[in-house]
């Protein structure tokens, strides 16, 4: 299929919107992305570490980057500023989040320093602003049609190549990621990805003329949440055709030469590791004829491997060496069969992501997060604005958990593990009002200030006390502004209260299992209990409509104990009941709210599967869960986010909140998120005995496995 775009080349422009005051807002929590602000910098691989530059702005979350040929179509011809001509200037393409929306770039930063700068570290610090240009290479209708970007973004003479998730392939869970073509010229884009397939982390050969993926084929995302077990597969750059599969179980190909592809791969022995494919230069190319080798050695784990077109010499790496709790780049020499350090020995305590080289392999990029010493760093932020592809509806990510909204929308309760706070919806005076670990917070619709939460272990078994409390934030003397509402000493959890304020709809395990009550909103069970719904399965995340007919939650009766959770509908006396979304095999929706005039609900949900290898990013519990809104009918889908992190816990507001970033405040922790965890595992450590920890963090490590035994040496 084509579709024909006009394209314009425009410079960085403020996102603007027109400004709805009768709209609505939706908020909700983005696990990690909140202290993330990503930079790509680069080393020389010639030089002295110290040679550390940042190359992107210092303000947006950029990742994923791509030096370009010099000899690739680049939009050099449409800026405004000239750059000196007494320095080939450095060229980057990239991922970028700025403006509420995730998007490519095209930078163009002269090598060449100013006079005054001295011991520097970032091209920030060292150029003036006439050295230095930035262009986003899509057309700004793409974006505000939620073409969201991902992955790795190349060019291929006069067109760029990229992952995109606008197109729903319908079927529950299956991942909408594919890979598109648009040329830069005409803007002209096709799909290269065939329908019902998904593909990942494209590579364009030196020559250009192919491109590989990591691709599912039509088998659908599973559920996997480290190993995708995606397969290699190649076809023509131009249109797609002739797309073959070259080899079985492989992830975020690159090319070498037009016949020779590196890729990774967790081996049998629970070690990541870097395998090299040859392709036959003359027969049929099949997996059965492709030559596939394991270059790296078990005992640390190496992964999202890098190349420069005809470099048979060395690649870059991301690797988790055991006893370190960072992941850094290093070289991997082909020949001798030896990492060097490149990274640890300038920054040891960042994560360093997704290695790239330039095309003359003389420096490596990579994205980490930039810090807050950093000059140029961007405020955190507190709300952040996402592009809404709905008109008079705002969306932000919140940094909260289970945040909920007041009757008035005027303040947000929510919880921060642990503690639960209240916050005016402009950021201001944020409160904490609890310190007890708490989640699923409610706010009273008719008694000012009282919010309910459960109290106790999150994720917890039917067994485990967990407690509905109310709090009332008004109350200053926290010691005496909490009361208990349940006392059976079973797991009661997420509350609801009825819009007449009577009435609270809970999750209680009482019975043996979880399942649905409602009691007394202000006396709570004391006053009476009765049981709404009864099963041995799991039905929690209930929430009360705001006319009181329906109450939403989401339940496992479909595959009791399988983790795997629909969205269901009941009147509060037990009659109506109907499943409203049905996730997909295996598949998980959760955490539905209604919106203010209770024809529609907000929820998280992995329906449309994953969009990028989560080994490329950081540390996601469950690497799936975009926000959707539905009508009760069951029509109107609608995917509010795309990205490739983990989206939940989404609160409506009945009050419009303008698409401005509201900051934390100061002093707030930065650059704080995890790595992905099965990382940290040693796989099969005494079957290998693999003494890698042991060997010296020197520049240069050199690895031999012999007699079961690992040898190292300097």
């Amino acid at each position: 299929m084509k579709i024909s775009i006009y394209f314009v080349i425009v410079l960085v422009l403020p996102l603007c919107y027109a400004i709805d005051e009768d709209g609505e807002t939706i908020i909700f929590k983005t696990l990690g992305r909140d202290n993330y602000a990503f930079d790509i910098y680069t080393l020389p691989l010639h030089h002295s570490p110290n040679y550390e530059l940042q190359i992107t702005d210092g303000n947006s979350v950029n990742f994923n980057g791509h030096f370009p040929s010099p000899s690739s179509f680049l939009p050099n011809n449409q800026t405004t500023t000239e750059l000196p001509s007494n320095s080939p200037p450095l060229q980057l393409l990239y991922v970028t989040e700025r403006n509420g929306v995730s998007t490519i770039y095209y930078d163009v930063v002269s090598t060449h320093p100013s006079e005054t700068s001295s011991n520097r570290r970032s091209i920030l610090q060292s150029f003036t602003t006439t050295h230095r240009t930035q262009i986003a290479l899509l057309p700004n209708h793409l974006n505000e049609n939620k073409v969201s970007i991902k992955d790795k973004p190349s060019v291929s003479g006069e067109n760029l190549i990229y992952v995109s998730t606008h197109e729903n392939p319908v079927q529950p869970r299956s991942s909408w990621a594919a890979v598109y073509s648009t040329n830069l010229k005409s803007g002209l884009t096709i799909r290269l990805t065939p329908y019902g397939v998904a593909d990942f982390s494209p590579a364009v050969s030196p020559s250009g003329i192919f491109t590989a993926v990591a691709s599912y084929g039509k088998k659908g995302w599973s559920g996997e949440v480290e190993d995708l077990t995606t397969d290699i597969y190649v076809f023509l750059t131009g249109d797609g055709t002739h797309r073959v599969k070259v080899v079985e179980h492989g992830g975020w190909p690159a090319w070498v030469d037009d016949r020779t592809i590196y890729f990774h791969r967790r081996g049998d022995d629970g070690w990541w590791s870097i395998y090299r494919a040859i392709l036959p230069n003359e027969s049929h190319v099949s997996v059965d004829t492709v030559v596939t080798q394991r270059v790296t050695p078990p005992g640390l784990h190496a992964f999202t491997p890098a190349t420069a077109p005809g470099n048979h010499d060395f690649i870059a790496v991301a690797t988790r060496r055991p006893g370190n709790s960072f992941r850094h780049v290093e070289l991997f020499n082909l020949v001798k069969n030896e990492f060097s350090e490149l990274t640890r020995l300038v920054s040891p305590r960042s994560h360093h992501l997704n290695p790239f080289l330039s095309p003359d392999s003389s420096r490596v990029g990579y994205h980490k997060c930039r810090g807050k010493e950093t000059s140029n760093s961007s405020p955190l932020l507190f709300l952040e604005n996402v592009l809404s592809p709905v008109p008079g509806l705002t969306l932000f990510r919140f940094d909260g958990s289970f945040p909920v909204f007041s009757p008035l929308g005027d303040r947000i309760a929510h919880a921060d593990l642990p503690g639960v706070y209240v916050v005016n919806r402009d950021g201001s005076n944020r409160r904490k009002i609890s310190d007890v670990t708490a989640f699923s917070t409610a706010w009273d619709p008719v008694r000012p200030g009282v919010i309910y939460t459960a109290v106790g272990e999150t994720f917890a078994s039917e067994s485990t006390e967990v407690d509905i409390v109310s709090i009332n934030v008004d109350d200053l003397d926290q010691s005496n502004n909490l009361k208990k509402l349940t006392h059976d000493g079973k797991n009661n959890a997420f509350p609801s209260v009825s819009p007449d304020g009577k009435w609270i709809v809970f999750r209680s395990s009482r019975s043996g299992h979880k399942n649905l009550y409602i009691m007394d909103a202000v006396h709570g069970e004391k006053n009476g209990l009765r049981q709404l719904t009864e099963g041995p399965w799991t039905d929690t995340m209930c929430n009360w409509s705001p006319d009181g007919e329906w109450i939403a939650f989401a339940s496992d009766r479909h595959e009791p104990g399988s983790g795997s959770f629909e969205l269901y509908l009941i009147h509060p006396n037990g009659t109506g009941l109907r499943k409203l979304v049905q996730s997909g095999l295996g598949g998980r929706t959760n955490h539905p709210s209604f919106s203010p005039d209770g024809k529609s609900l907000v929820f998280t949900s992995d329906y449309a599967g994953i969009s990028a290898e989560p080994i490329s990013n950081p540390h996601h519990y469950q690497p799936y869960g975009e926000i959707f809104t539905i009508r009760l009918d069951g029509s109107g889908l609608k995917r509010l986010t795309h990205n490739s992190y983990e989206d939940g816990t989404p609160a409506w507001s009945p009050k419009y909140i303008k698409p401005v970033n509201v900051e934390k405040p100061k002093g707030e922790p930065y650059c704080n998120f995890e790595d992905c965890h099965w990382l940290n595992d040693t796989p099969n450590r005494s079957v290998l005995n693999v003494v890698l920890p042991a060997c010296p963090m020197s520049h240069k490590v050199t690895c031999h496995v012999s007699n079961s035994k690992a040898q190292c040496g300097v």
